[in-house]
């Protein structure tokens, strides 16, 4: 009797799980950004919500938990319940911060349920035209004949910046020296006045300063060149084969979110990554839309997590 009665209750659950799907979202989703306002990962969120609104009927509110490096709010959504009504709004951080904070309360790759990966940005190796190189060939020779003397700038320490700056330094046989800023911005100044020679940068606050003569774009971080400057090479292409970063944006879940929950939120995510509207934004502030299976972006949360692992603990980078 208990054996029957088992069976009728999985033969019930097979029953019920597509009407899930179909009946989803019943209610308001929340998609909690762990990071503030106005930043990259706000903006992708906050963009996304809005079509996902549209296409599937209810309201995708934006709900900011800042704090830890993301931490905070992440560790909000991995305690959630997994029923598709609480989401979260990942960056690359989501690969580093588990090298970087060995204490993580939660598992990446265990705790949540990847959905889609939403668009895609590479950074940008600029330097000050006082640089007597302009390549980075001409840059990895001047390094090399002067190790441990040359800076460069970025954002943050152990921000995907700096990061690309240490990869740079592994993957080309140079010592260049990080000079870390709180922020992009006072990077990028500090560059332009030639306080720092070089700076590793999102191509969204340097590009107007690049066109202007101001910086000198060496090689953009990504596997392809960026339309918004197709005559700046790869750093693979430019003289370092294999180099890429590419900085990501995605969604979550719960682990345990039913299937057919994500895979809807997955190809509704897809959809809004087409629209022309938001692949005209996204554009404007450097990224590509994108849109992928779970099981693509788990293989990039992956591949990323254990790449910038190494990067991580072979260059020593830490979160001050």
């Amino acid at each position: 009797m208990r054996a029957v009665r088992y069976a009728l209750v999985l033969m019930l659950a097979a029953m019920t799980a597509p009407l899930c799907a179909q009946t989803y979202p019943s209610k308001p989703v929340r998609i909690v950004v762990p990071f503030p306002p106005a930043g990259a990962v706000d903006i992708v969120g906050r963009v996304l919500g809005e079509k996902l609104a549209q296409s599937m009927g209810q309201p995708f509110v934006v709900e900011n938990r800042a704090g830890a490096g993301g931490i905070v709010g992440s560790e909000v959504v991995a305690r959630a319940t997994a029923d598709g009504y609480t989401l979260l709004a990942v960056s690359s951080a989501h690969a580093t911060n588990p090298t970087l904070f060995p204490k993580i309360p939660y598992n990446t790759e265990r705790d949540f349920a990847p959905v889609s990966l939403v668009a895609g940005s590479s950074y940008m190796l600029v330097t000050h035209p006082s640089m007597p190189v302009k390549s980075v060939r001409e840059l990895i020779a001047f390094a090399k004949a002067r190790p441990g003397t040359i800076n460069f700038a970025s954002g943050g320490p152990a921000s995907l910046p700096h990061l690309s700056g240490e990869l740079f330094n592994l993957m080309a046989g140079v010592a260049l020296v990080h000079v870390p800023y709180k922020g992009s911005a006072p990077a990028a100044t500090a560059a332009l006045g030639g306080e720092v020679p070089l700076l590793f940068s999102n191509m969204l606050g340097i590009m107007p300063f690049v066109q202007a003569g101001r910086f000198r774009a060496l090689g953009v971080t990504g596997t392809k060149r960026v339309t918004s400057a197709p005559e700046v090479p790869t750093i693979a292409e430019a003289g370092v084969p294999g180099y890429e970063v590419t900085g990501w944006y995605g969604l979550v879940a719960p682990a345990g979110t039913p299937k057919d929950i994500v895979a809807r939120l997955s190809a509704q995510t897809a959809a809004a990554m087409r629209a022309p509207e938001v692949v005209k934004r996204f554009s404007s502030e450097g990224a590509e839309p994108a849109g992928s299976t779970p099981e693509a972006f788990a293989e990039v949360i992956a591949r990323d997590t254990a790449k910038w692992a190494k990067v991580i603990r072979a260059s020593g980078a830490k979160v001050d």
